[in-house]
């Protein structure tokens, strides 16, 4: 039994090492983690970040008035969209779906 629960317990290890990877611990000495995107410059993190804001104003006051005034200031939904498509877990749920045939074993 014991040789059997080493097995599984290394290739638990083998698996968390290529399947977690969406977060990777901070540089300092908390436990904290840290997620990543990639963007090209400041300016696109920029238009991440306020079309991520006004798309919650528009959630919350449901007055699109508001975030339109300017011309060029419509939310970019794809933008939003494919951010969190890259903090998406999909090395995590291919880890998940391992554990879960080795549980079934």
């Amino acid at each position: 039994m014991e040789t059997n629960e080493t097995e599984t317990l290394l290739r638990l290890k083998q698996l968390t090492a290529l399947h977690l990877s969406t977060l990777k611990p901070a540089s300092d000495q908390s436990k904290n983690n840290v997620a990543q995107i990639e963007v090209l410059n400041y300016y696109e993190l920029g238009c991440i970040i306020s079309n991520m804001l006004k798309l919650c104003i528009l959630a919350l006051d449901h007055d699109m008035h508001k975030v339109e005034e300017k011309k060029n200031q419509s939310i970019n939904v794809s933008l939003i969209l494919e951010t969190v498509l890259q903090l998406f877990p999909f090395d995590e749920m291919e880890f998940l779906s391992c554990i879960g045939e080795m549980a079934g074993e």
